[in-house]
């Protein structure tokens, strides 16, 4: 039985990509059909504040109507909807705006100690309590790790920043009585200020009073963790969390965050270790996000396996076969075939965590080759025999689109995941018949280029706002002109009107700086490839 007071999914509006109400009532019974009965609505600044023109401006925004039709909706499934916004960090989309300037300490971070700020927050705080039927809230609050050390500094020196964090904290705690609100944070910050930056601790007791104290007694916390499968490690954690007396959620991860492709494989290991530690640490809230880091590429549904498999095992069912036999009863389509969606992502990595090729292969410059030290021999070959196989189940009634999407991704990445390697090889031989095909074949990639971009931008439309697309219009864009651009370079060099590609002659290095690491993950960096891969907002 499911011993869960609240067993949730977070679905992230904010990093690029807002859900369609559409979309929303696809995903909504299907969660709850799994056993799922609380939606968090991860919204930074992607929903409507009254007297707030540029907050959520060209973003999507929900507007309140938006919201409360979602709320309708959830309740209609038997599910609980929860904001889940931001009241310190992760606040960049707003703080761009010159609106905003007297509420900005420095990077993504409000400035404390501001009433302007609390103002703010006082706005969002309404808007929580008038369109959710829900009376809890979670306040965010964290990776705030340059908190008071920009305008705050500047204004009163610098300061002890526990105490900034906690008189703010204290603030925003203040707020959510103020309208009837049950807050919940991430716990990380109070872990950062007292173990040198660290969340992820190896001993409970290196919690301190001053960070236990500074909880405010109203406030609730939430554990995220995401990245390890091992479960001492969750224990260790809990048992720190526990120090605060205070009543603990667990956030675990279905990780949708990395690029075009999911990985239901490593969230399941990783999730299986943290919810085997949930039940011995008496931990009976629990959910799972759903990031969209840098570009929110990877579709909700593609991670369906790994819900329904969190669920499942909340619910005591352990076994793989029952597992995959109620994944199709429910889903209408085999577990294993889901699992294939995985697959660019992690056929050739034989990694421990996860690894995204399917995106900085895809965006990996021609000449540069940024990544070509990453690329194995069998790699290309891989992508295309995955081709083939993804797209025989791209007519399915529901779910058809997302293989079609990565289908046509493997039909990119078929040619051009070695390509420079080959093109390498070939222009230090100076083998120019090899070149002149290498050329014709960068003909082959634009089309392919185009056919993935149409696939996957019908694939959002079937999802998402269209706000947000514009950066993969000028990501793909980028490359397309980039594709053009070298092949000309290519054939000059081959007829012999340019004497050389200098870009070609430079020996490569390892992107970081680490030949051994394996398959990398380099969602975190501003390039993929060689060029900016944050166009716009």
């Amino acid at each position: 039985m499911n011993r869960q007071k609240h067993l949730g999914v977070m679905l992230d509006c904010s990093r690029n990509g807002v859900i369609r109400l559409s979309a929303l009532r696809r995903f909504i019974p299907l969660i709850a059909k799994m056993g799922y009965n609380t939606l968090l609505l991860y919204t930074e600044d992607t929903y409507t504040i009254e007297g707030e023109p540029y907050f959520g401006y060209l973003r999507g925004r929900y507007s309140a109507d938006e919201i409360k039709e979602i709320d309708k909706i959830c309740m209609q499934n038997g599910v609980e909807l929860i904001p889940c916004i931001q009241t310190l960090a992760h606040l960049g989309a707003i703080l761009r705006w010159p609106a905003y300037s007297s509420v900005h300490d420095v990077n993504d971070i409000l400035l404390c100690g501001e009433e302007k700020t609390y103002a703010l927050i006082d706005k969002m705080l309404k808007c929580c309590a008038e369109c959710f039927s829900s009376k809890r809230v979670h306040i965010g609050m964290d990776e705030a790790h340059m908190v008071g050390l920009g305008k705050y500094l500047d204004r009163h020196g610098f300061c002890d920043r526990f105490s900034v964090l906690k008189a703010h904290l204290d603030r925003v705690a203040a707020l959510t009585e103020k309208h009837g609100l049950q807050p919940m944070m991430w716990s990380d910050m109070f872990f950062r200020l007292c173990s040198k930056g660290q969340y992820y601790i190896k001993d409970p007791d290196a919690v301190t009073k001053q960070a236990i104290d500074a909880v405010p007694k109203n406030m609730e916390l939430v554990y995220w963790d995401y990245y390890s499968t091992d479960k001492p490690h969750y224990d260790t954690m809990f048992k720190a969390h526990q120090k605060f007396n205070r009543p603990v959620w667990f956030a675990g991860g279905a990780y949708s965050w990395s690029g075009f492709t999911p990985h239901n494989g490593f969230s399941i290991r990783a999730n299986t270790a943290a919810l085997q530690s949930c039940r011995e640490s008496g931990v009976q809230n629990i959910f799972i996000t759903m990031w969209g880091d840098n570009g929110s590429e990877c579709s909700c549904f593609a991670l369906l396996p790994a819900l329904y498999h969190a669920a499942a095992t909340v619910n005591g069912i352990t076994d793989k076969a029952q597992i995959k036999a109620g994944f199709e009863e429910q889903i209408g389509i085999p577990y294993d075939a889901f699992m294939l969606l995985d697959l660019p992502g992690t056929e050739y990595t034989n990694s421990g965590s996860p690894a995204n090729p399917d995106k900085y292969l895809f965006y990996n410059d021609y000449f540069l080759g940024v990544f070509d030290t990453t690329v194995k021999p069998e790699q290309a070959a891989l992508y295309r025999a995955l081709e083939p196989r993804l797209l025989e189940y791209a007519n399915h009634p529901e779910f058809g689109y997302l293989f079609a999407m990565e289908s046509a991704l493997c039909g990119v990445l078929k040619l051009k995941a070695d390509f420079g390697v080959r093109l390498r090889a070939a222009y230090e031989k100076r083998d120019l018949p090899r070149l002149f095909k290498l050329a014709e074949e960068m003909e082959s990639m634009e089309q392919k280029i185009k056919d993935f971009a149409k696939a996957f931008a019908s694939a959002w439309e079937k999802e998402k706002k269209p706000h947000g697309f514009e950066t993969h219009d000028l990501r793909i864009g980028g490359l397309l002109q980039r594709t053009q651009r070298c092949k000309e370079r290519l054939l000059a060099f081959a007829n012999g009107t340019l004497p050389s590609i200098p870009e070609l002659e430079e020996t490569l290095l390892d992107p970081e700086c680490n030949p051994n690491a394996g398959a990398r993950n380099v969602y975190k960096n501003d390039w993929t490839g060689s060029f900016a891969s944050r166009f716009g907002w």
